[in-house]
C-alpha cells in the first residue's frame, strides 16, 4: 500500500523521528492546520511569487483587469495601473515585514499580509511610499540605505496605512478608488 512503511529499520527511523518531532515543532504552531501553512516551508523568492499570485488571484475573482507586467520594474497590471506586489507572512512577533520596496516603474504597490487564519492588504499609491517609505526606511545599511526600503507593521498597519487598506475589502475598495 503506498504511503505504508514496511522496512523495519524504515519504522525504528519513523519512530525516532515522531518523538523528535516535538523539539522542533511547536504543538501550539500558530500556523497548524491553517490553508496558508505550505506557504512558509517556502524560500523567500517562492513565496513572492506565491504572493503575488495570490494577489492577481484574488483581483481578477474580484472582477478587475488583471494582465502581465510589460517589465521587471512591477509585477502585474491591474485596472491599467502598474501594480508591484509585495507579500509577509506574520513574523513571530507579530508584524508584517514587506521588503525591497525599491524606486521603480510602479504606480501603486499592492501589501499583502497572511497570518494562520486571517489576511491584511494595502493598496498604496507610490507617492505616498515616496513620502513614508522609499529613501526613509533602509533595508539595507540602516536608514542611510536608499536601495531598498521595507515596512514593518502590525497587522492593524502604521498610522500612515490606514486609509489605504486595512481588511481585504477595505483594500478592495481602495482597488475601485484608484483605477485608471
Amino acid at each position: 500500500m503506498a504511503g505504508r512503511i514496511t522496512d523495519p529499520d524504515v519504522q525504528i527511523l519513523a519512530g525516532i523521528s515522531e518523538t523528535l518531532r516535538g523539539d522542533y515543532v511547536k504543538q501550539d504552531d500558530a500556523w497548524i492546520g491553517s490553508p496558508f501553512a505550505w506557504i512558509k516551508t517556502r524560500v523567500s523568492r517562492t513565496r513572492g511569487k506565491i504572493g503575488e499570485q495570490l494577489v492577481a488571484g484574488w483581483c481578477a475573482a474580484k472582477g478587475l483587469d488583471v494582465t502581465r507586467a510589460t517589465s521587471s520594474e512591477h509585477d502585474r497590471i491591474i485596472e491599467g495601473r502598474k501594480t508591484e506586489i509585495k507579500f509577509s507572512t506574520l513574523w513571530e512577533s507579530g508584524v508584517y515585514k514587506f521588503q525591497q520596496i525599491r524606486e521603480q516603474d510602479y504606480e501603486m504597490a499592492i501589501c499583502l499580509g497572511i497570518a494562520p487564519f486571517d489576511a491584511r492588504c494595502w493598496v498604496i499609491p507610490k507617492h505616498v511610499l515616496r513620502t513614508h517609505v522609499i529613501g526613509h526606511t533602509g533595508q539595507h545599511g540602516g536608514s542611510s540605505g536608499t536601495d531598498t526600503a521595507w515596512i514593518s507593521t502590525p497587522p492593524d498597519g502604521l498610522n500612515w496605512m490606514k486609509e489605504w487598506g486595512g481588511n481585504l475589502a477595505i483594500a478592495f475598495r481602495v482597488l475601485q478608488r484608484l483605477r485608471a
